[in-house]
């Protein structure tokens, strides 16, 4: 039987800088970004909450307008893989670097945020080569209904689709 694995990446974060798009010699687009994820617990000895933040390096080929939407302070959805690479330093030090290498990057957004201004909540970036198609941004769901009808702000939800 042939063994199996996995290499999938979630995160749900905040960016800590503007993302930067270079252009490998070849002309690909490549852009970087850090995201920062916090987890919470209480501390059974103290009984005080301990907060924890990560921050994970994110590289995103071939989207060479997300940058644009990319600013320090927003929420983003990450998902890819993890990818540990090498290389020399100028004194010819080998150092690590591991990354996540995203297949999808989603800019969170509600109302008041400009990404609510963009496309209705959220812009998606999917890489082409596994997708099948380019991506553009795309709107967050079907046109919405009129104001008086609808009490979820115009994102054409019932009553029926919340949960609680």
């Amino acid at each position: 039987m042939a063994s199996r694995s996995v290499n999938k990446v979630l995160l749900i974060g905040n960016l800590g800088r503007d993302a930067e798009t270079k252009f490998t010699p070849s002309g690909a687009a490549v852009t970087r970004f850090a995201v920062a994820t916090t987890r919470s617990w209480k501390d059974p000895q103290s009984n005080e909450w301990k907060e924890e933040t990560n921050w994970t390096n994110v590289t995103v080929w071939r989207q060479e307008n997300l940058a644009n939407y990319l600013t320090k302070g927003k929420q983003v959805y990450v998902e890819g893989r993890i990818q540990t690479r090498s290389y020399d330093d100028k004194d010819g030090k080998k150092v690590y670097a591991t990354e996540v290498v995203a297949d999808e990057v989603i800019l969170l957004g509600g109302r008041g945020d400009s990404a609510a201004a963009t496309g209705g909540g959220f812009e998606s970036a999917s890489r082409p080569a596994s997708r099948g198609a380019a991506s553009s941004p795309r709107s967050s769901g079907p046109p919405s209904a009129p104001a008086g009808d609808d009490d979820f702000g115009g994102m054409n939800i019932s009553d029926d689709d919340v949960p609680f």
